[in-house]
């Protein structure tokens, strides 16, 4: 190639050329589906039949409860591989999602049933993503990842349009039990998929098993490598402060707030998501070309802004609006945040890499537990802006702290 010569940019569904690629997007799609159905039945069940947003707060929360082992879960990913581990993941969410739709089929269902049930899916669903995309990453070379990791994004962006519209009306048309052995279908289907991907070989395989050491490992690697330690505090900040605002609050918005029923979350979590779903098909076809540390931490900013606007409109088409957008500036951060991990992490540490992102949504719990309690003393107003200024000056201070790491087109954080 002459010299100053640019790489021609891959086609956009390149990815696809990829034959586990084209079984691992429609089974990463079920299952995004498939949860966001149940994130929103579960907590409308959850508001109506408790009355109150504290229980709604603890639900949400408990769905998170297993971020706490989600490093475990990148050990157990380097160890056995990531397809593996995907389909022993997604056979669980089968079987309690079979569970429950037993029970609702029995009429004997009860928040507690649901509460428990939801604890026992938290430890397992906060890890989905990180090896997803530790898959994504072990699949795809450095120039289509970029690319690779947009379109795998549309699938939990689409599905917070169309599933968590599905399953409002399902849910309202057919009721729990019906709507619960369409999610339980989903989750099998996904496991067919997934099993179709090829085995890769583990990164750990024939090593003396050492979990806690490796923990430790990846950790270490972590905390002594600043770009990933930038990203990992900005992870954390944006789920204890971003998405409780546009995800677990959304019932007590759509009906405290705007007054409105559960067609009305439907339309919210699909504003959120349709801006979501234009960042991520935007990431794909340009993204290769962007320097994704300097765009993660900018587009942080934004989304602060986005969602500090509102927090303080009672108009429900403006806020739809505004969710769309905040919805495409989380993707514009998050996607770039994901890609720079991949990118640069070392392969043999990729997935443990990935588990301590993961460890990072423990933020989520924590900041809807808090805005739960702060709500019920202040109001949603007052709580949503405090959450936001918050995290803007949080914000700002990192991108102080790791200027050097993170902005200068020459750092590993923005390599392409």
């Amino acid at each position: 190639m002459p010299s100053g010569a640019t790489t021609p940019r891959p086609p956009f569904l390149a990815p696809f050329r990829n034959r586990a690629y084209r079984a691992l997007w429609p089974a990463d799609l079920l299952t995004s589906w498939a949860f966001e159905m149940e994130t929103l039945i579960l907590g409308w069940y959850i508001l109506v039949e408790t009355q109150s947003v504290v229980w709604l707060t603890v639900f949400g929360s408990l769905q998170f409860g297993g971020t706490l082992i989600a490093p475990l879960f990148g050990v157990a990913c380097d160890r056995i591989g990531a397809r593996n581990l995907l389909c022993l993941m997604r056979a669980t969410y089968a079987v309690l999602a079979t569970i429950l739709a037993s029970f609702a089929l029995a009429d004997v269902l009860t928040p507690i049933h649901v509460v428990c049930i939801a604890f026992v899916m938290g430890m397992v669903r906060p890890s989905d993503l990180s090896v997803r995309n530790t898959l994504v990453g072990g699949l795809m070379p450095p120039d289509l990842l970029m690319g690779a990791m947009g379109i795998s994004r549309t699938t939990q962006d689409s599905a917070r349009i169309m599933g968590a519209m599905a399953g409002a009306a399902i849910f309202a048309w057919l009721g729990m039990g019906p709507a619960y052995l369409m999610i339980a279908t989903f989750y099998l289907a996904s496991l067919a998929l997934t099993l179709r991907i090829d085995r890769v070989a583990p990164t750990l395989a024939g090593l003396p098993a050492s979990p806690w050491r490796e923990v430790r490992e990846g950790l270490s690697y972590v905390a002594t490598t600043p770009r990933m330690l930038a990203a990992m505090v900005i992870a954390f900040l944006v789920n204890f402060c971003a998405f409780p605002l546009s995800g677990g609050l959304l019932p007590y918005v759509a009906r405290d707030v705007y007054g409105m029923g559960q067609a009305g979350l439907g339309l919210l979590a699909a504003g959120f998501a349709t801006g979501g779903l234009i960042g991520s098909l935007m990431l794909s076809t340009v993204g290769r070309d962007i320097p994704a540390g300097r765009i993660m931490i900018s587009f942080t900013f934004v989304w602060y802004a986005m969602l500090l606007a509102y927090s303080h409109t009672t108009v429900p088409a403006l806020g739809i609006a505004l969710l769309a957008l905040s919805g495409f500036m989380q993707s514009l951060s998050m996607v770039p945040m994901a890609v720079m991990l991949l990118r640069s992490a070392e392969p043999r540490l990729r997935g443990r890499v990935m588990g301590v992102r993961m460890l990072a949504v423990y933020g989520m719990p924590v900041g809807l537990l808090l805005a739960g309690w702060l709500i019920a003393r202040f109001g949603f107003v007052a709580t949503a802006t405090g959450y936001c200024l918050f995290g803007l000056l949080a914000t700002g201070v990192i991108a102080l702290a790791w200027r050097r790491h993170l902005f200068p087109l020459s750092a590993p954080a923005n390599a392409r």
